[in-house]
C-alpha cells in the first residue's frame, strides 16, 4: 500500500479546501470500500481527509415535506429511522439487503453512492480495465461476465454498479447535495451517474473535489407502498445479480402512479422509465406487468453468459408489481 497522509476535519469548508489544494486526496467516510481498494492498489490517494465527524449525520423533514438525509448518516441509522421506514419502506429494505450489520454500522450514505464496481477485473491490478486504466481494454466482455451489465453498457465497459441503496433512491427521484470550493450545488440522482460510453473511468457528474453533503427525497405518497427485492447467489452478504425497487398506487384496478428502478443490470442504478410509461393508466394485472417488463428489457444487450439476467429481471419485476397490486387491493 502506498504511504498516505491522514487528516480529520470538523467543518465542511475545511474539508473542501483540503481537497481543492490536493487533488490527489480522497474523502474518507466509513472506509468500507475505499480502504479495500487501497489495499489492492486500485486507489492510491496521497492523503485521506476524514469527514466522519462533520455535522452531516441527521435525517430531517423539510417544510416542503421532503426528507433530507445527511451524507455521514450510517446505513444502519438510515434503515432504522422511523420516517424512512414509514414513508420510503423500499429504502429501508434496500439498505438492510446490503452488506452485513457490521459494515452497515460503518458505511455512510455519501460513501454508498460513491462505491465502485465489484467487477473482478477492476479489482485486479494485474488485469486491464478501462474503468481503472482508460484505454487498456475490457476483458470481461470475452471473459467472466455472468454478473455484468445487460442495459446501458458499451464496448468499453460492462461492469455493474453495486449499490442497493442507490436503486431505491433512484426510484424516488432523490437529489444529491454537494459542496465545492466555489459553493454548493445539487444533482438529481438521475443525472449523478454518467453513461458508460467510451469513458467508463468517469463515473459521476460531481465536480472535481466536491464533497457530498446530503441526499433529499422529495415528497412521494406512492413511496409509502413500496418494496425492494434482491436476488443474489447466497442468502446473505452478497452483491445482487438483480434487484428491483418498486412503488405502486392502484385505484379501481388501474395504476395511478408507479416508480420502478433496477439494480445490478447497468453501470448505474437503472430507472425503468419505459416500464413506468406502460404501467401508468393501465390495468394493474399480470398482462400489463409483463408488457411493462418486456418494454423495459427490449433494450437489453446481454453477453453470452449473462443472458439469464433478462429472464430473471422480467420475472422479478412482474413478481414485485403483482405483490404490491395485491396488497393494494386488500
Amino acid at each position: 500500500m502506498r504511504e498516505f497522509g491522514y487528516q480529520r476535519v470538523l467543518d465542511v469548508s475545511g474539508a473542501v479546501a483540503l481537497l481543492d489544494a490536493d487533488p490527489d486526496a480522497r474523502f474518507l467516510g466509513g472506509g468500507t470500500n475505499l480502504v479495500d481498494l487501497m489495499k489492492t492498489g486500485v486507489e492510491r490517494p496521497a492523503r485521506l481527509v476524514d469527514v466522519r465527524e462533520l455535522p452531516l449525520d441527521r435525517i430531517e423533514s423539510t417544510r416542503e415535506g421532503a426528507l433530507r438525509i445527511g451524507a455521514t448518516v450510517t446505513n444502519s441509522d438510515l434503515a432504522a429511522h422511523p420516517e424512512v421506514r414509514r414513508r420510503y419502506p423500499a429504502l429501508t429494505q434496500a439498505v438492510l439487503a446490503g452488506a452485513s450489520g457490521q459494515l452497515r454500522n460503518m458505511a455512510t450514505v455519501g460513501g454508498n453512492l460513491l462505491q465502485r464496481t465489484r467487477c473482478g477485473y477492476f479489482a485486479d491490478v494485474t488485469q486491464p480495465c478501462n474503468k481503472r486504466v482508460p484505454g487498456s481494454g475490457c476483458p470481461a466482455i470475452e471473459g467472466e461476465h455472468h454478473n455484468s451489465a445487460i442495459l446501458g453498457a458499451s464496448d468499453h465497459c460492462v461492469a455493474v454498479h453495486p449499490s442497493d441503496m442507490g436503486v431505491a433512491l433512484t426510484a424516488f427521484d432523490a437529489v444529491v447535495s454537494y459542496e465545492t470550493a466555489d459553493g454548493p450545488g445539487e444533482l438529481p440522482l438521475a443525472d449523478f451517474y454518467l453513461p458508460v460510453g467510451d469513458t467508463p473511468h468517469l463515473e459521476t457528474a460531481l465536480p472535481q473535489g466536491a464533497l457530498i453533503t446530503g441526499v433529499t427525497l422529495p415528497p412521494a405518497p406512492v413511496a409509502a407502498h413500496s418494496r425492494y427485492r434482491k436476488v443474489r447467489e447466497r442468502a446473505s452478504y452478497a452483491f445482487a445479480i438483480g434487484s428491483v425497487a418498486a412503488a405502486l398506487d392502484v385505484e379501481a384496478g388501474v395504476v395511478r402512479d408507479v416508480r420502478l428502478a433496477l439494480g445490478a443490470v447497468a453501470s448505474r442504478p437503472w430507472r425503468a422509465r419505459e416500464a413506468e410509461r406502460v404501467l401508468k393508466g393501465a390495468p394493474a394485472d399480470a398482462r400489463t406487468f409483463e408488457a411493462a417488463a418486456d418494454a423495459e428489457l427490449a433494450a437489453a444487450t446481454p453477453l453470452p453468459h449473462n443472458g439469464y439476467k433478462v429472464t430473471l429481471m422480467r420475472n422479478l419485476m412482474v413478481a414485485v408489481l403483482t405483490e404490491l397490486a395485491q396488497e393494494t387491493a386488500r
